[in-house]
């Protein structure tokens, strides 16, 4: 019996309210400076009253406050105070976040001595930096140097602000890119156009913190021209920060060093705005040449306008449609100088934008192969225990690699199977954007690198993600620079030299041999499309009744049917007895290894389709896998692959967030498939395990490649079949 108290929904509520502040405690432990400082800022605002009024408003704030009026008379004590005070009261909405954020996660990286230094040296460098900018433009004239330079700040940010730079620059690309872009975003577009003391202080700060992580080795990365994905998120980033300057143009009052403006616009105006720069950056994100010449078009009109008003800035000012030089450089300067440098970057990354906006012209810029081309050069290269998968009906094949030369040189003299393409082979499914190539590449030994590179690029060229699923750990370790790895199978093989069922390990495959030799049940292995119709007809039939019992239709992608079961390479193993009933049937893909002096050869078999009749007889799949495997065996064959269960990872693999995510996606279909329970019953047969990875750029990627993995697998079922039928498993199952 199972102990209640484990098993009930209160306890193990208490059990994790029990944990929270176990971890609450751990994690103060290991962030005790962020901590202090947060303690700091709430017991200081709470003592001078500044939680609930402006830090500006009191009669002691030039004591406390930093900027060039208090350098200038001496008051360097405030470099020491002023991070323990915040300037408003709602500030502390946003600064405490930060503080925790960026200063508590550095902090977690690089230890408390490390994360102080940077905190301090952040905040001096801000303060310090922008009142000797302020220092050199204050007496030049310039109306907004002038009225800054006599301004006071206080607050931790600048410190904040820094260690969450240097926190940032341990990401991966490109979440360290997308980081920097954000914090960069939000920093520029307040400096240039809010303009107050604080925004250039953390203009400073960010600068220098951005240059100096990048010039330490232990954050220095490997400079190299930016990939296609990397182009389309600095134009995108770009296009998002003109559309904040958009809104804040129309809504928000401000004077900074650009200018001033009046905001003039209704809810319409700033929503027309917002929903034209969504449409066009999210183009742009994808790499759409047509969203690419609608902002060169925008960027065009923009600088010609910009042109014009300051053309026409004498007639302006003297038919007072506008009030003030800075009002023009507000209203058109800013703007104008934020398209040309995205005009600049696009004309640049023209390359990254040529996907067509129609998906029927949006090919894949490489040479297709048919079905007869990938068999050529499989049979010569060699795959692994999932390739003849790529011969099935809705994959696309691409060549991929160098051409042969022996190709090349047969093309130009007369017609060849294979052509002067490529001479490596790789197979993918499109869904949902997605492009998911199944399996390895088929490329000679050591091609794997230059073949997933090559499948990257034009697939990133016609807007799609690219992924890999099942690929092994030999091309796992070949995928572009920055690609994650996350193993989403587990390939069972069972070696065949030697093969002999004995011993106690073998139990249960024994017990099936022995029972049906008793019961008048045989096994034959044949091709099944030279069976006769009448056996022919029972294999369907008991497919057809094991897919009516999902209520779905039969899985595709990795999963065959009796379709592929009918290939005249592959061979069949029937269950039969002695009046010719047909007990169940399971498939076998050839494996192929390299070519020998030019002959290909089949060095073993993979598990395909599996299926038993209803009240037949009971331990079949185990008398008809035993029985393929020795009469593979005798025949020299090195292995059987029983081939890996979708998304059922090892038991004893860290389970990460991305991990969780799949443990989610195969949980939606395990109550109909029941991939585990496959995967337990495939263990009578003592097999050796080989993970099978799924390859993706980053974890952004994951939640498209979830829907794309799904609808490989059901390509003809709707969201109401998937809803209903896990609904009436779900009953099922709470009711026995």
């Amino acid at each position: 019996m199972t102990d209640e108290a484990a098993g009930h929904p209160d306890s193990a509520a208490a059990e994790g309210a029990g944990r929270a502040p176990s971890r609450l405690v751990a994690a103060l432990r290991r962030t005790p400076f962020t901590a202090a400082l947060v303690l700091a800022l709430l017991v200081v605002g709470a003592a001078t009253g500044t939680l609930i009024s402006a830090t500006a408003d009191q009669p002691w704030f030039d004591r406390v406050g930093t900027g060039l009026p208090a350098f200038s008379d001496g008051r360097w004590w405030t470099l020491a105070v002023s991070p323990f005070f915040v300037t408003h009261p709602l500030v502390y909405l946003t600064l405490l976040p930060l503080v925790i954020g960026g200063v508590g996660w550095a902090e977690w990286r690089f230890g408390s001595l490390r994360t102080a230094v940077l905190f301090v040296a952040g905040h001096l460098v801000g303060v310090l930096g922008s009142a000797g900018i302020l220092a050199l433009v204050a007496h030049s004239g310039w109306e907004w140097a002038e009225r800054v330079a006599a301004g006071l700040d206080v607050g931790p940010s600048c410190g904040a602000l820094t260690a969450l730079v240097f926190a940032i620059a341990t990401l991966p690309a490109p979440w360290r890119l997308r980081a920097r872009l954000a914090v960069g975003i939000w920093v520029g577009i307040s400096v240039l156009y809010l303009g107050r003391l604080d925004d250039l202080e953390h203009a400073v700060a960010l600068t220098a913190a951005l240059i100096v992580s990048g010039w330490l080795p232990a954050f220095r990365r490997p400079a190299g021209r930016p990939t296609q994905r990397e182009w389309r998120l600095l134009a995108f980033s770009g296009l998002v920060a003109i559309g904040a300057i958009q809104v804040l143009d129309l809504v928000v009052p401000y004077d900074g060093p650009l200018g001033a403006n009046d905001p003039y616009a209704s809810a319409a105006d700033v929503a027309i705005d917002v929903v034209v720069i969504l449409l066009v950056a999210n183009g742009i994100r994808q790499g759409y040449r047509v969203a690419w010449v609608v902002v060169l078009v925008l960027g065009a009109f923009n600088l010609l306008t910009a042109v014009a008003v300051l053309g026409l800035l004498p007639t302006l000012l003297e038919q007072r449609l506008i009030d003030s030089v800075p009002q023009a450089f507000g209203f058109v300067l800013g703007p104008a100088l934020f398209w040309l440098a995205l005009m600049v970057l696009v004309t640049l990354a023209r390359g990254a934008f040529r996907v067509r906006l129609r998906k029927s012209r949006r090919s894949l810029a490489a040479a297709s192969i048919s079905r007869e081309q990938l068999i050529e050069r499989l049979r010569r290269d060699g795959g692994d225990t999932i390739s003849w998968m790529t011969t099935w009906e809705g994959n696309q094949r691409i060549a991929v690699g160098e051409a042969d030369p022996a190709e090349a040189a047969e093309e130009t003299s007369g017609p060849s199977a294979v052509g002067g393409e490529g001479s490596g082979a790789i197979a993918y499914q499109s869904w949902a954007g997605v492009a998911i190539m199944l399996g390895d590449p088929v490329v000679p030994e050591g091609g794997e690198a230059a073949a997933m590179a090559e499948f990257a690029r034009v697939t990133e060229e016609a807007g799609l993600i690219p992924c890999a699923f099942s690929a092994s750990a030999r091309t796992a370790a070949a995928v572009p620079e920055g690609w994650r790895s996350v193993i989403v199978a587990e390939d069972t093989i069972v070696d065949l030299p030697g093969l002999a069922f004995t011993g106690k390990p073998w139990g249960a495959v024994r017990t099936a041999i022995n029972r049906a030799g008793r019961e008048g049940v045989g096994f034959r292995m044949v091709r099944l499309a030279e069976e006769p119709w009448n056996v022919l007809a029972q294999v369907r039939a008991i497919s057809e009744q094991w897919t009516g019992d999902k209520g779905l239709p039969e899985m595709r992608f990795t999963l065959g049917t009796v379709e592929e079961a009918l290939d005249p390479e592959v061979y069949v193993g029937l269950a039969v007895d002695g009046e010719g009933n047909l007990h169940g049937v399971t498939s076998w893909l050839p494996v192929y290894g390299t070519a020998v002096a030019g002959e290909p050869r089949v060095i073993g078999w993979t598990l395909d389709l599996m299926r038993r009749r209803d009240g037949g007889f009971p331990p079949v799949m185990e008398f008809l896998i035993a029985s393929s495997a020795m009469w593979f065996s005798e025949r020299g064959y090195e292995f059987v692959s029983l081939s890996g269960a979708p998304l059922v990872r090892p038991a004893d693999a860290e389970a990460g967030p991305v991990d969780q995510v799949l443990e989610q996606i195969g949980g939606l279909i395990e109550p109909l498939y029941g991939f585990k329970s496959l995967h337990r019953f495939k263990q009578k047969f003592n097999p050796r395990h080989e993970s099978l990875y799924l390859l993706f750029r980053d974890e952004g990627d994951l939640p498209r490649i979830g829907i794309a993995i799904t609808r490989a697998y059901l390509p003809d079922a709707s969201l109401h079949e998937l809803v209903t039928s896990a609904a009436t498993t779900a009953r099922s199952d709470g009711g026995g």
